[in-house]
């Protein structure tokens, strides 16, 4: 599964490729609890175990999906 994190003032969008059976209702409540000042720093773990830390304040979106999950470009079906 892969998570996208929006960063405000920044056009790139950090990607974190997670294991596909993540609990994505832990990683929601994370998310909620460092965007409600709970935590400064969100911190995720890839699932190769890399840790990625953002600074809380600068979330602006989080999109869960895999990775081929978006609209397909040409002319495949």
């Amino acid at each position: 599964m892969e998570l996208r994190i929006g960063i405000s003032r920044s056009p790139k969008e950090i990607v974190v490729e997670l294991d596909d059976d993540a609990d994505v209702k832990a990683i929601k409540e994370q998310v909620e609890a460092a965007v409600g000042g709970e935590s400064t720093v969100l911190w995720m773990v890839d699932k190769k175990g890399r840790e990625v830390g953002v600074a809380s304040r600068l979330v602006s979106y989080i999109d869960f999906g895999t990775p081929n999950s978006g609209p397909g470009i040409g002319f495949g079906s």
